[in-house]
C-alpha cells in the first residue's frame, strides 16, 4: 500500500524505517539535533527541517500519516517528570497545531511509558483529549521491544488515531523473543576501546555472577547488578558502563541500531559517542512496523465500509 508521511522530532529515522519498509514516502522530516539530522540526510537522501515550532504548519506538505516520537524527557524516570510545566513537554502542542491544519487520515505517536501515569494519570488524559477534540479516533497502549523480536526491554506508549471513525484497530501483541547472540557481533572483530577497565570488570565479577551466556550486565543508580539474555533500555544519556556484553565489553554502536531494529544497511556517518545518544533515543523500528501494518489495515477496511 502507497502512502505518505511526515517525521516530526525524527531523530534518526526509526519511523521512516518502518514506513519505507511497508510502502511509505516521506515528504517531509523535522528534526532539531544536527548530528541526527547528518545521519538522517546520509540514510535517507532527506535533509530533516529544523525547529518545528518555526515552520508553519501551511508550509508542511500535505500527507497521509503523521508520526511523532515526541520529546519523552518531561514524563520519563530519567528527567525530572514536570510535564507540560517543562517547555520541552509543550512539543506536543506542534503535532496539534500541524494535525489541526493538515488532517491527515492517520497519526501514530510515540513516548515512554512514564507518560501514562504521569501526574496521577491527567497529563494522559489531556493528550488524548486534545486529539479527540480534533476528531479523531484515538488508541493506546504499551508495548514492550521484547515481544516484537528485539532483545532489549523496551516499554513505550504508542498512541494510534483514525480521522475515520468507522476504523477498527487492534494492537498487534505478537510473543515474537528475539536473540540476543544475532545481534551481538564476534567478539574476534570488536575493537579494544570496548572493552571495560579491568578495574570495573573485576568490581562486577566480585558482584554478580551470571545465569546466561550470553547476557547483558546492568548496573542501576544504587549500584545493584543484574543480568538477562536481553539488553535493559538504552539511554541516550547513560555512562559508557551502564549496559555490558557478558560483564566485560560495551556495546558497540552497531550493536544498539540492531537492538532498535536498524538494519545493517543503516549507515553509521557519525562518532560513537553520538550514535550510541541517537541510538538511545530512537524508537524501536518493529514495534512502529507492526503497529502501522494494524493500522494501514484497519484505515483501509474502514473505508471499504
Amino acid at each position: 500500500m502507497r502512502f505518505t508521511y511526515i517525521d516530526l522530532f525524527a531523530g534518526i529515522g526509526g519511523f521512516h524505517q518502518a514506513a519505507d519498509a511497508l510502502g511509505g514516502k516521506c515528504v517531509f522530516a523535522s528534526e532539531i539535533d544536527a548530528e541526527a539530522k547528518r545521519a538522517y540526510a546520509e540514510n535517507y537522501n532527506l535533509t530533516p527541517y529544523g525547529d518545528i515550532t518555526q515552520i508553519s504548519a501551511t508550509e508542511i506538505p500535505d500527507h497521509d500519516i503523521l508520526f511523532a516520537g515526541f520529546p519523552c524527557q518531561p514524563f520519563s524516570i530519567i528527567g525530572k517528570k514536570l510535564g507540560f510545566d517543562d517547555v520541552r513537554g509543550t512539543l506536543f502542542f506542534e503535532i496539534i497545531r500541524i494535525l489541526k491544519e493538515k488532517k491527515p487520515k492517520l497519526f501514530i505517536l510515540e513516548n515512554v511509558k512514564q507518560l501514562k501515569t504521569h501526574n496521577k494519570g491527567k497529563t494522559l488524559e489531556t493528550i488524548l483529549k486534545t486529539l479527540e477534540e480534533l476528531d479523531y479516533k484515538v488508541y493506546n497502549n504499551i508495548l514492550n521491544a521484547l515481544n516484537f523480536g528485539l532483545p532489549q526491554k523496551r516499554e513505550r506508549i504508542i498512541i494510534v488515531g483514525f480521522l475515520n471513525k468507522s476504523a477498527s484497530f487492534s494492537f498487534p501483541n505478537p510473543k515474537l523473543h528475539g536473540k540476543l547472540e544475532n545481534i551481538l557481533e564476534k567478539e574476534d572483530a570488536i575493537d579494544a576501546k570496548y572493552l571495560a577497565s579491568q578495574k570495573i570488570v573485576k568490581k562486577r565479577m566480585a558482584k554478580h555472577k551470571s545465569l546466561y551466556n550470553p547476557s547483558i550486565w546492568h548496573e542501576n543508580k544504587n549500584g545493584n547488578i543484574s543480568s538477562y539474555p536481553y539488553s535493559c533500555a538504552l539511554r541516550a544519556g547513560a555512562s559508557y558502563n551502564y549496559l555490558l556484553v557478558n560483564g566485560v565489553r560495551r556495546l558497540t554502536p552497531r550493536e544498539m541500531l540492531r537492538l532498535q531494529g536498524f538494519s545493517d544497511s543503516f549507515k553509521i556517518v557519525c562518532n560513537d559517542s553520538q550514535t550510541r545518544k541517537q541510538a538511545g533515543n530512537a524508537v524501536p523500528v518493529k514495534i512502529i512496523e507492526a503497529v502501522l501494518k494494524e493500522a494501514l489495515y484497519a484505515e483501509t477496511k474502514a473505508k471499504r465500509q
